[in-house]
């Protein structure tokens, strides 16, 4: 299931005003739900495991980069789900964080915004940022590379 299809799914659901749905394929399950809270920032959800969906193979020249520049014991920051990675919190504000910058496990590093809900993304491990893999306002997918981290 890709980035485009999900859209669709979630154009259906707007079209039909439905809340919820489930949709299980090819192995994937697939659960969409609106929220109460659209447009306020919210924790990403726990319930995304990396281990229990295979991630999407890597495309293009960005994601080689990112797995050409990482060191052998350097850390990823990836995205526990489908949407639109930002830098910022508004496109006015500064990034929450900057090559070369030092990270703490818990520090806010991005946002992820899926289904009009703003998902904030903290980082797992204590390093240094050495590379950012992904642009500002582009799609992301389950399992894409968002940082690379180099644990100190």
């Amino acid at each position: 299931m890709n980035l485009k299809e999900i859209k669709e799914i979630i154009a259906l659901m707007q079209e039909h005003g439905l809340c919820e749905i489930e949709i299980e394929r090819e192995g994937l399950k697939l659960k969409l739900r609106k929220s109460a809270l659209e447009g306020q920032l919210a924790s990403a959800p726990a319930q995304y495991v990396v281990e229990s969906i295979p991630a999407p193979k890597a495309t293009g020249a960005a994601p080689a980069l990112a797995s050409e520049t990482s060191a052998k014991n350097s850390k990823d920051i990836k995205s526990p789900m489908v949407g639109t990675f930002y830098r910022s919190p508004s496109p006015e504000a500064a990034p929450f964080v900057e090559i070369g910058q030092t990270v703490e496990v818990g520090q806010l590093v991005c946002i992820v915004e899926a289904m009009k809900l703003m998902n904030e993304i903290k980082s797992e491990v204590r390093g240094r940022i050495v590379e950012v893999a992904v642009e500002n306002a582009e799609p992301v997918e389950f399992g894409q590379t968002l940082f690379v981290v180099e644990p100190v």
